[in-house]
């Protein structure tokens, strides 16, 4: 089973979704942050498409979805990326097989 939550920052309020578990073809879903837009992504890591295309076996070399930067890590799911503030979930999950 699969799990989708939300996060919202205490301070200025942002929000981000965030994935628990595997997919169909057994991906993950890796929450990164990007350092130059600021924003948390979410990266596909693994399964079938990392067996057909290797770069996509880790977030190493990928690049922020949303700005294209190469300036990314993995986020520590709990640090706001636009003021540094907590970020604490909402309540809003929702499961799936």
């Amino acid at each position: 089973m699969s799990r989708k939550k939300t996060l919202r920052c205490q301070l200025c309020g942002y929000e981000v979704e965030l994935y628990e578990g595997r997919g169909l073809f057994q991906q993950q879903i890796i929450a990164i942050e990007c350092c130059d837009c600021h924003t948390i992504q979410n990266i596909v890591v693994g399964g079938i498409i990392g067996e057909v295309a290797p770069s996509f076996n880790s977030e190493t070399g990928r690049l922020c979805p949303q700005c294209s930067s190469m300036n990314i890590r993995r986020w520590n799911l709990h640090t706001c990326p636009k003021c540094g503030g907590e970020m604490t979930a909402t309540g809003k999950d929702e499961f799936w097989t």
